[in-house]
């Protein structure tokens, strides 16, 4: 992308103004702390102090706005809190200029370092340098400075306080990401009945994880609906994958497909009524029409195998997401045609942190399994039924509490386990299934009292044998955050990780101080007064990236303009005092407050014109403000635009790198899926899961850097986009591949499949070797996996491994297709005037996993 296009499409980004969800209750109770601090502060202590307060409670107002899973009084303090210690430091030192311009470069440096503990973390820091820079000059005396610090704190505890006395939404960031997730899921199965291979993009999963972790006071409070539907919603999405990939059995078109498409339908139809519950806090209204979708008697003549064993999970899933969610659903009732083998699930309810027996589904959409939902944060996931191609559970996905895997059936009969339900912390045997095709294992759920084993099947057709429930007392554990405190550490640990030479973020710590001491020096030389707004300026608008960095640039100085020339008119023409001043201070800040999430243009109008009327309720008049203001935000502007310029982080160069992490990261993931294949009497439901999340992030880290390369005017070195995108076509297929495979894992008394084994060795150290030669620039070679494969076939003739073995060759055609992507060296021509032909032979176009 060339200089003039980056800009302009830069500019169009920052005067944009987006169409979001307004929250102006939340804007009125930030509006209303902030005229509480500035009338008590006048009230007190005079304009001065107010002015100086007001910024306090302005930034805690701001600090309450941003997109974090931690208590919002927690922010505001912090914030308070550390603009007044900036504050006070700062004017001890302002009076000898050498003294404070070594405090600046710190401060601001060790504000860019913060951007690696999170945005949140970072943005809050580089506010308080910015604002510190107007609040040192109002203090006269240390001890005024001193006062004036008290009230920045002050503010923050009264923006806190209101927080907590006038709650809105208390959990509503947690249960959006919740519900986004569900919807997301929704979404996916409506497009799964157009496309049966569509992608799927993880980052609401990703975000609905990161929303679990509370702190500890946090999870006393949590609602129950917050608990467990989360780990339900993993589970669901390779199930819903798996249902309507014709890799696995259904036709492309046919009877069966036109069922499948209904499932999906009424699979998103359930979603979204349990999006909707737990965004709104409301019982979930469960459509009829969907859930009799999956009673319909005919169902299991039309699927068989895998895709039925599909349709049974989904089916169970579904019930405990609208149980989990705060529904009831219809009792299900025998159908005409039912099999007298269909046994259903038996499952508990949530009820006041105890549970009890539910009536198991007698319906053809639950066969599959026996399984208590959540309860206080515990879960028990069911197991999945499975064949020789399709054994098991999709996701051993993390809850809000812990989780322990029942036994899955062990063929296509399998009418699941029984689990006896809890009540009263003490659980009470439930019968095995007693007709012939049960092969389930009896045992009891974990309770936080003793419990009494199960008993196990007695008649001739049981294979299993009972198993006791656990005798000692488990405590339920949660996704924890740390707390304020406890958070220091981490976040220093994740500077200190950031502070070398090729870290971005060292970069932008170098840019960012550089920069406010060059600005202040120029703002304080040239005969302007005031000359803390450019460095103000620059800190405000300076991002680790360069979008973000120009169109802030771009958003402040238009924004700036329109903000100083309202607010001037307002004051030519009325000629507020103090208190109108005051008044006016307050309004612009609600506005502010209300129009923060529609883009930076509104936002720095209103802070623009806040500021004018704030400084002049202390005294200042317009004309002292308003054209220095204008010329020395240009320059701060201009000044952080050049500087990044001059000393770039450019993501461009860097996109191979975050290829080679992901594939990295992505290998392990494909290997943990087939080591549960070759020893399923192994516990590695939680590596797989580990290695899935490993992935995960990996995969949002490129599509992040992706997006921020795309932006930038650089070109390719090495890797075109074309590369980029076809390498990460067949990155994603390899993650679609193993999470078809994981959403059949084989339950502890399957056969093993050795072979299994030494692919996914092969796999994993030669995508190590392979993320390598990515970063040296080289194309990856996969003659390890080959071999491994080719091995594979030889040793087991027979087929009795062929779902697995089959899933192997797709993996190792995927990672094919990574090569050639890479592989950007043009061909030699034959001699009729052609490209000769790939080692391995063309794909075929018809295979699922090639789309």
């Amino acid at each position: 992308m060339s200089w003039r296009r980056a800009l302009k499409d830069t500019a169009r980004s920052g005067i944009a103004v987006e169409r979001k969800r307004l929250e102006p209750l939340i804007a009125v109770r930030g509006a209303a702390g902030l005229a509480i601090v500035i009338a008590l502060s006048l009230w007190l202590f005079g304009p001065a102090a107010a002015a100086s307060s007001a910024f306090g409670a302005f930034q805690a107002a701001i600090a309450t706005f941003q997109r974090s899973w931690r208590p919002r009084p927690e922010l505001a303090i912090a914030s308070g809190t550390s603009l007044a210690v900036s504050t006070f430091l700062g004017y001890l030192t302002i009076s000898k200029e050498p003294l404070f311009l070594a405090l600046l470069v710190v401060w601001t440096f060790a504000a860019g370092m913060s951007w690696a503990a999170g945005p949140t973390i970072g943005l809050i820091a580089s506010s308080n340098v910015a604002i510190m820079l107007v609040t040192v000059t109002l203090p006269t005396s240390v001890a005024q400075a001193a006062g004036h610090a008290a009230m920045m704190i002050v503010g923050g505890l009264v923006q806190a306080a209101l927080i907590v006395l006038f709650p809105v939404r208390r959990w509503g960031a947690h249960r959006d990401a919740l519900a986004d997730a569900l919807a997301a899921e929704a979404d996916y199965a409506r497009r799964l009945r157009h496309d049966p291979v569509a992608s799927f993009d993880p980052q609401p999963l990703m975000e609905a994880r990161n929303a679990a972790a509370v702190t500890p006071r946090q999870a006393r409070r949590r609602p129950a609906e917050l608990h467990g539907a989360r780990g339900i919603a993993e589970r669901i999405r390779p199930v819903l994958a798996s249902l309507a990939d014709p890799a696995m059995g259904v036709p492309v078109e046919g009877p069966a497909r036109d069922r499948v498409r209904e499932l999906l339908a009424s699979a998103a139809s359930l979603l979204d009524a349990a999006a909707h519950a737990i965004r709104h806090g409301e019982p979930v209204s469960a459509p009829p029409a969907a859930l009799a979708t999956f009673r319909t008697p005919d169902t299991g003549s039309i699927l068989t195998g895998a895709p039925y064993r599909a349709m049974t999970r989904l089916n169970t899933l579904l019930q405990d997401v609208v149980e989990t969610a705060g529904g009831t659903p219809q009792e299900d009732t025998p159908q005409k045609g039912t099999p007298s083998g269909a046994r259903g699930t038996a499952h508990s309810a949530e009820n006041d942190g105890r549970s009890t027996p539910g009536p198991a589904s007698t319906d053809l959409g639950a066969r599959g399994t026996a399984h208590s939902a959540e309860n206080d944060g515990r879960s028990t996931p069911g197991p999945a039924p499975t064949d020789s191609g399709a054994r098991g559970t999709a996701h051993s996905a993390e809850n809000d509490g812990p989780s322990t895997s029942g036994r899955a059936p062990t063929h296509p009969g399998a009418r699941g386990t029984a689990r006896p339900a809890q009540k009263d912390g003490r659980s009470t045997p439930r019968p095995a299934p007693t007709d012939p095709g049960a092969r389930g294992t009896a045992h009891s759920a974990e309770n936080d009292g003793p419990s009494t084993p199960g008993r196990a099947p007695t008649h001739p057709g049981a294979r299993g044998t009972a198993r006791p429930a656990p005798t000692t007392r488990t405590r339920p554990t949660t996704r924890t955050r740390p707390t304020f405190l406890g958070l220091i550490p981490k976040a220093l640990k994740a500077m200190r990780g950031e502070l070398h030479r090729g870290s971005p973020i060292t970069r932008h710590a170098t840019r960012v101080s550089a920069v406010a001491a060059t600005g202040y020096i120029l703002g304080t030389w040239l005969p302007l007064g005031h000359g803390y707004w450019a460095p103000l300026t620059s800190v405000m608008v300076m991002r680790p990236d360069f979008s973000q960095t120009y169109s802030r640039a771009v958003a402040r100085l238009a924004g700036t303009v329109i903000g100083v020339a309202v607010a001037t008119g307002v004051v030519q023409a009325a000629t507020p005092g103090t208190l109108q001043s005051g008044t006016l201070a307050v309004a612009s800040a609600a506005l502010m407050y209300l129009l923060m999430r529609t883009g930076q243009f509104a936002t720095q109008a209103c802070i623009a014109a806040y500021v004018v009327f704030l400084l002049g309720m202390g005294g200042e008049e317009w004309t002292q403000t308003v054209p220095e203001r204008v010329l020395l935000t240009l320059m701060g502007g201009f000044l952080a635009m050049l500087a990044y310029a001059v000393y770039p982080a450019w993501e461009t160069p860097r996109l191979r790198t975050r290829l080679a992490d992901w594939l990295a990261a992505q290998g392990p993931y494909v290997a943990a899926v087939f080591g549960s294949y070759a020893d399923p009497s192994a516990s590695n439901a939680p590596d797989v899961r580990e290695a899935l999340l490993t992935a995960r992030t990996a995969r949002a880290a490129w599509h992040a850097a992706v997006a921020r390369a795309t932006a930038e005017p650089v070109r390719h070195r090495g890797l075109s986009r074309t590369a980029a995108d076809d390498a990460e076509d067949a990155l994603a297929q390899l993650g679609r591949v193993a999470m078809l495979l994981e959403a059949h894992l084989p339950e502890r008394g399957a056969t093993p499949v050795p072979p299994a084994a030494r692919f996914a060795d092969a796999l994993r150290e030669s995508t190590h070797k392979g993320a390598k030669a990515i970063r040296e620039r080289r194309v990856p070679t996969w003659d390890a996996v080959r071999e491994a494969l080719d091995a594979w076939e030889t040793e087991n003739p027979e087929n009795a491994d062929k779902v697995v073995r089959n899933t192997a060759t797709l993996v190792l055609d995927t990672l094919t297709e990574l090569s050639e992507a890479l592989d950007t060296a043009v061909p030699p021509m034959t001699l009729d005037g052609t490209a000769p032909e790939k080692p391995n032979g063309p794909r075929n176009p018809k295979d699922s996993a090639t789309r």
